[in-house]
């Protein structure tokens, strides 16, 4: 499993209104709903803050990596998100996240998601990554970056 496989546009938030981690990852969640990716929201939702509870997924840098498996998502996804003011994520450095991509894969699969998880950190530790990404104004955009 590649990122580039698993972005889609219908799936992308550019302007996130949260200001706060649980409501950003709320607002994460909801496009996985629209699209039936996600079946219970309010389960997805408990299984990615146990995993917060666990340690923080706010790696640094402007960018925080939310991440579950859960019987009640459908097929592995990425949900791309990005907040202009910044969100108090709880990150590593203490600074405000601004870049956020969520990764929901069913219980049953293997942990390929891990594998796209090392690629985002990776990629995500260069500066011109997270610069293009800000500017990004359209979905296809942030696709671009990992093509």
């Amino acid at each position: 499993m590649e990122i580039k496989d698993v972005l889609d546009e219908k799936l992308m938030i550019l302007d996130i209104k949260s200001e706060s981690k649980q409501e950003v990852v709320k607002e994460l969640i909801e496009p996985l709903v629209r699209e039936g990716i996600v079946r219970d929201k309010d389960l997805f939702f408990k299984t990615i803050m146990d995993r917060e509870a666990q340690s923080t997924t706010g790696i640094g840098m402007g960018v925080a990596i939310p991440h579950g498996k859960s019987d009640t998502v459908t097929k592995p996804s990425i949900v791309f998100g990005k907040s202009k003011k910044g969100v108090d994520y709880e990150a590593l450095d203490n600074e405000a996240s601004y870049i956020f991509f969520l990764i929901a894969v069913p219980e049953s699969s293997t942990n390929e998601h891990l594998k796209v998880l090392s690629q985002l950190s990776r990629k995500l530790m260069h500066e011109e990554i997270r610069e293009k990404l800000m500017k990004a104004k359209e979905a296809k955009e942030v696709i671009e970056v990992f093509s």
